[in-house]
């Protein structure tokens, strides 16, 4: 099993190719991910290039049609029961996808630079069956952060065609670290709280600005030479292949040509509050203040979440407590409140992490920045022994940000059936024991 890969506390992950276990409470779980890789000869196929108007692209990807962050994706409509996808040069060596049809569970598989690999065929299951899905429609997401695919070609059965599916109404930005990258949950970017919690939404788009072991903070932190104040304004992420591919001049990220969101989402802050990265309190608040201003900027129209931030439990006697100190809470708190003062929204103040300028809009703003306090959802076992969550952990974070959000501005929970995160149907089969 390639591509599983993380071994730092806060996300100093390895660029060569590396093997890692899944775990499930000390257990070994099997997996068998699909050999797909064909030779595209022996094949009749009618092909679309990358920048065919009928892929959507998911997430951040470069001009190249590289994928960067976490949980970056494509999804399209097709006809038929063949998809085929021809990976570029610039894809890493073994880099784990999940896959699916329609809303059927996810699929995984190992692709490489250069090759295509068959994910759908007469084969598969569930190819055959109809509606109420229509047209059919396939997703494909990059599970890790450190690793990415570059699309060459998407390919389907020759007299077949690929489709244009809509984007859904509503938008969702996650801006953070490893917690939200997915570092250490079983499947890492697809089983973490931020990819749960936009695709538990239903009927929203969604993207996961989030790499492990970067701070706030403008500086080098765990390995990451950037910290988000800077990174979130750009196309690739702080990982050692960004700089191979981009060297020292990396793609801003173009928001004019992409819709913007609705709400952002930001849970950063556990690598500036480690001693190691020596970031202080000033430091800290004054690069997550110009997260927030950066997003007023871009997306004027757009409520932020500030989460607090958790930081693991300790044994305690007979108990378990959490850690401290609790990460800022005073000072994320009141940084809040700033936002929503009088002081703030009638002049409020934008930033642009390019240019590293900030300027005056000189229109009042109503309030737009929301705290949620994260005390309470996880318990000592929903942290697993890296200091990340565990699969329950992300859920439970991922639930209580659905609700939140729904009590807050409105917004109902679509998705009612389509599997979310894959491999957690956990029971107990024995009532008498």
């Amino acid at each position: 099993m390639v591509s599983l890969s993380s071994l730092a506390i806060f996300g100093f992950s390895l660029v060569s190719q590396v093997s890692a276990t899944i775990l499930q409470n000390g257990q070994v779980r099997d997996t068998n991910f699909l050999g797909t890789r064909i030779d595209p000869s022996a094949y009749s196929f009618k092909s679309y290039p990358a920048n065919a108007t009928e892929i959507s692209y998911k997430g951040r990807w470069d001009s190249k049609y590289v994928s960067w962050w976490s949980a970056p994706g494509i999804k399209f409509g097709y006809t038929g029961q063949t998809v085929a996808i021809t990976f570029g040069n610039l894809t890493d060596h073994g880099v784990l996808i999940g896959y699916r049809i329609g809303g059927l569970d996810w699929m995984f598989t190992n692709v490489t630079a250069g090759a295509t690999h068959l994910l759908v065929s007469p084969e598969t299951p569930g190819s055959d069956e109809t509606g109420p899905i229509n047209p059919w429609t396939f997703e494909m997401r990059v599970t890790n952060w450190a690793y990415g695919v570059q699309i060459s070609a998407v390919h389907v059965a020759a007299g077949e065609k690929l489709i244009k599916i809509p984007d859904f109404g509503r938008r969702i930005e996650m801006i953070g670290d490893s917690l939200a990258a997915g570092m250490y949950t079983t499947y890492e970017g697809l089983s973490s709280w931020a990819y749960g919690l936009g695709a538990g939404l239903g009927n929203t788009e969604f993207s996961v600005t989030a790499y492990p072991g970067i701070c706030a903070a403008d500086q080098d932190c765990w390995g990451n030479p950037r910290g988000q104040v800077h990174q979130w304004f750009y196309t690739s992420d702080t990982s050692y292949r960004a700089s191979v591919i981009h060297g020292d001049n990396p793609e801003p990220w173009e928001f004019e040509k992409h819709p913007a969101a609705d709400l952002v989402v930001i849970n950063i802050g556990t690598n500036d509050n480690n001693e190691a990265n020596n970031v202080s309190t000033e430091a800290y608040i004054d690069a997550l203040t110009k997260i927030i201003q950066g997003v007023h900027g871009k997306w004027p129209k757009a409520h932020v979440i500030v989460m607090s931030l958790w930081l693991g439990f300790y044994q305690s006697g007979n108990t378990y407590l959490p850690e401290a100190p609790e990460g800022w809470v005073k000072e994320i708190y009141d940084m809040v409140q700033w936002f929503n003062s009088d002081d703030y929204l009638q002049d409020p103040i934008i930033y642009d992490g390019v240019t590293k300028e900030t300027s005056k809009t000189g229109k009042k703003a109503e309030p737009f920045v929301h705290y949620f306090n994260t005390t309470g959802i996880m318990q000592h076992n929903d942290i697993g022994p890296g200091w990340h969550p565990t699969d329950v952990g992300a859920i439970k974070v991922a639930s209580h940000l659905q609700q939140f959000i729904r009590m807050t501005f409105g917004w109902d929970l679509y998705a009612t059936g389509p599997e979310i995160y894959h491999e957690t149907l956990y029971w107990n089969d024995e009532p008498n024991y």
